[in-house]
């Protein structure tokens, strides 16, 4: 297919659903974040941003080399659309890196109130062709964030036409519904998804009831978790990376505003250790043995390709229940303490003797182990719990930042 640009190396877009986990996926390399503030985004739910908030976000990530996005992307609505106006004039003095925007006349409205803010069209406007991209390009939109429906060829070939750029998903939870447009939220619980109060409906169990017999439930699938009828599996595209690139694709987009820091940080590691050894060989490109393994340790649905391949055994709904990962977030980094020593903030409990990894920047998780446990007092303790302020000792150094992930029981014997 070969580099439709080869001048431009390909973006990755990490989510920051707040000021920690902008931490967290700049620390691990991320080249741009996405945010949003308490309202107007489809993300409503996660902590977000005050526009004090959004300022220090903004200037964290330009300190990192780094560009910060803001989304505006809910379906606005009549009485939706004065406070839109206002706060758009708000973001146009934090300067953001761009705007997010889904609605034509959130689009018009940008275009006047912040004419200098470059303008995103989210996934939720459903892009699905050529003639549509050029449309938004001419409506003064920069970048389209093409529709999760299309295949990989379908975007190379908007790519290859458009002088729009595009933005596609390369990981993460992928909604059922078109383009994210879904209405069970509104229907199931009066929250309507597309002005970011979905309650993920697709992700609750179902049964069956037939008419006369009230109250006898049926599965649809015999599986002792429940049955999931609309439950996509995870989007995971590690493994076709380099053609991705190669399409045109300018920016690789991962999902989860609202998931965890181990979530965040085991990602966006991943792909960033990923698109730079791609840079490094194109020719050559071949995954790391332990990149999938690193994705198989946190919380998924299982994870497939979605439609970019055309296969369509990619789409069938998962019957299974998210896999936990087996590797749960022991401790974060707040500072080294001397010689392998770190001071942590604890996350889930952790005892003298566990066996551990240590999550640096780049690289293999380092194996490591508890030394021994020390309080703010200074004494030496057995075990420290979620939400305390200790010191490790371990057998290797850490970096500010860097996590602490608990291996498996059967790896301490």
């Amino acid at each position: 297919m070969g580099n439709r640009n080869p001048t431009h190396r390909v973006e990755l877009l990490a989510p920051a659903g707040n000021i920690e986990k902008l931490e967290i996926v700049l620390h691990y390399g991320a080249d741009a974040v996405y945010l949003a503030g308490k309202e107007f985004s489809l993300r409503n739910f996660a902590e977000n941003f005050g526009l004090d908030e959004m300022r220090t976000a903004i200037r964290m990530s330009h300190a990192a080399q780094a560009k910060a996005y803001v989304a505006v992307n809910i379906f606005a609505r009549n009485q939706d659309l004065a406070p839109i106006e206002s706060y758009l004039r708000h973001l146009a003095e934090l300067c953001p890196d761009a705007i997010i925007v889904a609605d034509p006349a959130v689009v018009q409205m940008t275009r006047e109130v912040a004419p200098g803010i470059p303008i995103h069209l989210s996934t939720q406007a459903n892009t699905t062709n050529a003639a549509a991209a050029r449309f938004w390009h001419s409506q003064g939109v920069q970048r389209i964030n093409a529709a999760r429906e299309l295949s990989l060829s379908e975007i190379a070939e908007i790519a290859g036409s458009c002088p729009v750029a595009v933005e596609a998903f390369v990981h993460g939870a992928m909604c059922i519904s078109y383009s994210g447009r879904c209405l069970l939220s509104n229907f199931m619980a009066q929250r309507p998804s597309n002005q970011g109060m979905c309650c993920q409906p697709c992700r609750f169990r179902y049964a069956v009831v037939e008419e006369t017999r009230p109250g006898q439930y049926f599965p649809v699938a015999e599986d002792g978790a429940g049955t999931y009828l609309f439950n996509s599996r995870d989007l995971c595209m590690l493994a076709h990376l380099p053609a991705m690139i190669e399409s045109g694709i300018h920016t690789l987009k991962i999902e989860g505003r609202m998931k965890s820091i181990h979530y965040a940080a085991t990602s966006v590691k991943i792909y960033r250790e990923a698109i730079d050894h791609y840079y490094a060989a194109p020719e050559e490109f071949a995954p790391a043995s332990h990149w999938q393994t690193e994705l198989d340790k946190i919380t998924s649905r299982g994870y497939c390709t979605g439609f970019y391949l055309g296969d369509a055994n990619q789409t069938v709904p998962s019957y299974d229940a998210p896999l936990a990962g087996a590797y749960p977030l022991a401790a974060k980094v707040l500072a080294p303490a001397g010689m392998n020593k770190a001071h942590v903030q604890v996350r889930n409990q952790i005892r003298q003797g566990d066996a551990i990894e240590i999550v640096h920047r780049k690289g293999p998780p380092v194996p490591d182990k508890v030394q021994n446990i020390i309080d703010d007092h200074g004494d030496v303790v057995p075990l420290a719990q979620p939400g305390s302020h200790v010191t490790l000792r371990l057998s290797h150094d850490c970096s500010r930042l860097d996590l602490l992930r608990r291996r498996p029981s059967i790896e301490s014997a």
